[in-house]
């Protein structure tokens, strides 16, 4: 079995999510701006420890994948994670994974958020051989968009999920965005971070 590795970015360390996190992801879950396209309201404290428990089961299911702790210095920014495909209509397991990332408000518009994932692309293609990678958000989130775009993902279709509780902007859709690792060689030979915007 592949351990989920340590990562290093010009700025971030990138951890496997561990249980000495938990209070750092019940404060990020707290914030009802972070949590604004996926809840639409702040966690409580019970539903961010369910949350990391679940997140820690991750790395259990497909080696080598799972959730990263990042810290800027020795300050916790926030979350990212590579995981396997839970619904039917994501595709297969097999060579596949979903990239997120979730950070907190100070540190946004900050380019983290796309320097933490570029480097998970890295891992997934370069050293945990994937042949492709998708990340999905609400159609109306213009910045989590805009950080896969800058990451040479694209856009793959929008599509609806039956919702309990939907989300003001639930009715535009949910968007998937998807590269491949043939996309991502080809974006690595043009140079660091291949061609476009050099930070998210």
């Amino acid at each position: 079995m592949t351990a989920q590795a340590a990562l290093r970015t010009a700025r971030l360390r990138l951890v496997p999510l561990a249980e000495e996190h938990l209070e750092a992801e019940v404060g990020l879950d707290a914030d009802p701006e972070v949590m604004r396209y996926l809840t639409g309201r702040a966690s409580t404290r019970a539903e961010a420890e369910a949350r990391h428990r679940e997140r820690l089961a991750v790395a259990a299911r497909v080696p080598g994948l799972g959730f990263w702790a990042g810290f800027l210095a020795d300050e916790f920014v926030g979350w990212w994670i590579l995981e396997p495909p839970e619904r039917p209509d994501q595709g297969p397991v097999a060579g596949q994974a979903e990239l997120g990332y979730r950070l907190r408000r100070r540190h946004w518009r900050r380019g983290l958020a796309g320097e933490g994932a570029r480097e998970l692309l890295r891992h997934g293609f370069a050293d945990l051989g994937l042949r492709r990678v998708f990340a999905e958000t609400m159609a109306v989130n213009t910045a989590s968009r805009a950080t896969m775009a800058v990451l040479g993902m694209t856009h793959v279709r929008t599509f609806s999920l039956d919702l309990d509780d939907p989300l003001p902007g639930s009715e535009l859709g949910e968007v998937e965005y998807a590269i491949t690792r043939d996309e991502w060689l080809a974006r690595e030979a043009v140079g660091p971070g291949g061609p476009g915007p050099a930070s998210a």
